[in-house]
């Protein structure tokens, strides 16, 4: 299905700075293949609304469910709408942020969430979807109960509405300031007039993110007839006005992590006028930017929606989080002046380090100094790097220390503006903070399963962080770091049962546990995290030879890996995890630790087989429809896997730069990089000739089983000859 498109008409020019408005492709609308709707149905969790790359505000519907497939505050199945936030995130398992929620309103109303079954008890109306428009940068929508309709653009960090009102004596537009997203909870808000066309505040929250603060200042078109502070303990602010038929009123909204004054300045340097055309016309400017980094050439028109929509999601998170001027609220609650650096937030590494970021340093170089830079300052101000960190707190979500990864990746890939002492130190510091089971670890050589939930799964991520840092500490000279680190990185051979052919959970007196099925499941009660046996098994990106051993041979090894893919789909156990989704036998495509293991094919020698799972994957698991993920989003994770998959490579290690061939869904892919266009050319490239027969790199043939990163920076035109044959080139 297409979605409609508004044209733009030429405007005058207003000062939008950190829209990113930079000239983009002249000839192409790379976000006129963007189909926002992907996601937002089965358990996708994607946000809808208006943006701009890694912005701050992420203006969109919230509606009245705070379950499970309402993270996003968006599903496809569902109308209604409590509001207009300008937070929210993006593919998460886990829902939180809706900050300073906006509704139009005609009327006396309940200031309350509401209910679905009671159409007068809160501010709710449902949306017409049928005139629903979502596009990057830009969402509209009528809302049925007040005929009033909604549109909405931003900035970095100013969201701009629009409404359109009938004609009323009772017209307002309410800040709601209770009400965020699923597991969010106000703790503390504030909401004043600024003479008469002005507000300003803060809201406080505790939630997934336990300590949360942001700040607002906002601006009406047209002056307000009265304000008033109402709702149960002051938590809404009603701006009322007097309208005519078909009378605009805009507001623009400009949040800070800082304070009032620094939501005040981003106002003023980003969005100082009130020509929504123009604004609207920056945002779609912005992304055509981002998006035009690589530019595809296919027949396939769904490859290319699926592809566009999904590198669009990769670029909703991290977000900024500081000020124009630099200034922002720390890991240690504290404000910070500018450090020289852009920080940001909504770090989900659990899930990115695998291919969002490796994508990252790929497509977005000029950042990545910024994203280590943001790390190392959160290791600096809470003595460790991020896990899961959100709006300046740790989570401490999921499993092991992703954050080592990255930072390793970039050590080792070239970045050098940040400390690479420094960066080495955090990830030391990291890897033996004695929490989250690392000081089982560290005692007994593994984390013992009668010890605590989900051991196999902290002790095999824990292992790739050690590799990866053993990796960058030998790349800074650090020999005794890198031996240690490395030893440890073998930890995971401790859980290896050659009996079964399994990962299982071993207690402290070194027995597997009993009894045992490689199916079962039982969420966040077993020793996996999200996964079984059949996944966890294969989670040793780093250490593919050492995986190998365990099983005896390469035989042994691949007929198990062959089974991985063939036996039953079927999930054993009363609570089994809901994300093990996405199955092809047992692989688990919608859940990140089974993101690699199509890739061991081409490390075993067998790269036919990892083309043949490669585009089964592609074709099956993702599609051009609301349900058209396999598995939440996780913040780009998801989508990038597609990206770099459909390109022909992907980097199954966790750092160093290595991407391993799998079969290029696209005749030519253009990839800006930080030296040049690196261009990917598939010769006879079809759904039949998935196979690599040849590789030529610059004109010269090329005998490895991947690319490094090297090459890719450098650009430069690799050449993949296609045929239907099983081959191996190297």
């Amino acid at each position: 299905m297409k979605y409609s498109f508004l044209t733009i008409p030429a405007v005058a020019a207003l000062c939008l700075m950190g829209t990113g408005c930079t000239q983009g492709s002249a000839d192409e609308s790379y976000t006129s293949y963007v189909n926002t709707k992907i996601g937002t149905g089965g358990h996708g969790h994607v946000f809808v609304g208006a943006n701009v790359p890694f912005g701050l505000v992420q203006l969109g519907p919230t509606s009245i469910p705070q379950t499970w497939d309402w993270c996003s505050g968006y599903h496809e199945s569902d109308s209604t709408v409590i509001g207009f936030s300008h937070t929210h995130l993006s593919g998460t398992g886990i829902g939180d942020l809706f900050d300073i929620t906006v509704m139009p309103v005609i009327g006396e109303v309940t200031y309350a969430r509401g209910t679905e079954d009671a159409p007068q008890s809160g501010l709710w109306s449902y949306a017409d979807r049928t005139r629903e428009v979502s596009r990057p940068g830009y969402y509209s929508v009528p809302l049925e109960r007040y005929g009033i309709t909604a549109e909405l653009t931003a900035t970095k960090r100013v969201g701009l509405h629009k409404y359109t009102f009938p004609a009323s004596e009772e017209a307002a537009i309410v800040f709601d300031l209770e009400n965020g997203g699923c597991w969010d909870k106000a703790t503390e808000v504030h909401i004043e007039a600024v003479g008469d066309n002005a507000v300003k505040g803060w809201r406080y929250s505790e939630g997934w993110a336990k300590d949360q603060k942001i700040y607002f200042t906002a601006e009406f078109s047209k002056p307000f007839d009265s304000f008033e502070v109402c709702g149960e303990n002051s938590m809404y602010g009603r701006a009322s006005f007097k309208t005519t038929e078909g009378e605009e009123i805009m507001l623009k909204v400009a949040l800070s992590p800082v304070s009032t004054e620094g939501a005040q300045a981003n106002m003023t340097a980003e969005l100082c006028g009130w020509d929504f055309d123009a604004v609207a016309k920056a945002a779609d400017k912005a992304w055509n930017e981002e998006l035009s980094k690589i530019r595809i050439e296919t027949d396939d028109e769904q490859a290319r929606e699926i592809f566009y929509t999904g590198l669009y999601h990769t670029m909703i998170a991290p977000s900024v989080f500081c000020d124009v001027n630099g200034d922002y609220r720390g890991a240690d609650g504290k404000m910070h002046a500018n450090d020289g650096f852009t920080n940001y937030t909504t770090f989900s590494l659990w899930d990115t380090y695998r291919a969002a970021m490796p994508l990252m340093t790929i497509i977005h170089p000029e950042k990545m100094n910024d994203m280590v830079n943001t790390m190392l300052h959160i290791y600096q101000q809470q003595g460790k790097l991020p896990v899961w960190h959100l709006m300046g707190c740790e989570t401490d979500c999921m499993v092991g220390n992703p954050g080592i990864p990255p930072v390793a990746d970039a050590i080792l890939k070239g970045y050098d503006g940040f400390d690479k002492q420094l960066a080495l130190e955090a990830m030391k510091a990291s890897a033996v903070t004695p929490d989250r089971g690392q000081d089982l670890r560290m005692k007994y050589g593994y984390i013992p399963c009668n010890k605590m939930y989900e051991s196999v799964a902290f002790d095999m991520e824990y292992a790739i962080a050690d590799w990866a840092l053993a990796q960058a500490a030998k790349e800074l000279g650090d020999e005794e770091a890198y031996s240690h680190f490395l030893e440890r990185s073998r930890s995971y051979k401790n859980f290896f049962d050659p009996e079964t052919g399994f990962m299982r959970g071993k207690d402290d007196k070194g027995n597997f546990r009993t009894p045992f099925s490689p199916f079962s499941s039982s969420h966040r009660e077993d020793d996996y995290c999200e996964g079984n046996a059949w996944q966890y098994t294969w989670l040793v990106p780093h250490d593919f030879e050492g995986l190998v051993e365990c099983f005896g041979s390469k035989e042994a090894f691949l007929k198990k890996l062959d089974e991985l893919f063939t036996v039953s789909s079927e999930i054993e156990g009363g609570n089994t995890s809901p994300d093990i989704s996405g199955l092809i036998g047992q692989y688990a495509h919608g859940n990140e630790p089974s993101h690699h293991i199509i890739y061991f094919y081409t490390m075993a020698g067998q790269p036919w087989k990892a083309a043949d799972r490669v585009r089964e994957v592609l074709s099956m698991l993702y599609h051009d429809a609301p349900d058209g993920l396999s598995g939440n989003e996780d913040v780009g994770q998801m989508s990038s896997w597609y990206i770099l998959s459909s390109l022909g490579f992907y980097q199954a290690e966790p750092a160093g730069g290595r991407y391993w061939f799998g079969s290029p869904l696209f005749d030519k892919a253009e990839i800006k990089t930080e030296g040049g266009t690196f261009t990917v050319i598939a010769e006879n490239n079809s759904a039949e000739n998935k196979y690599i027969q040849k590789v030529m790199l610059n004109g010269q043939e090329y005998r490895k089983p991947y690319v490094d990163f090297a090459d890719i920076k450098a650009g430069g035109e690799l050449v993949l000859t296609m045929g239907s044959t099983q081959s191996v080139w190297y």
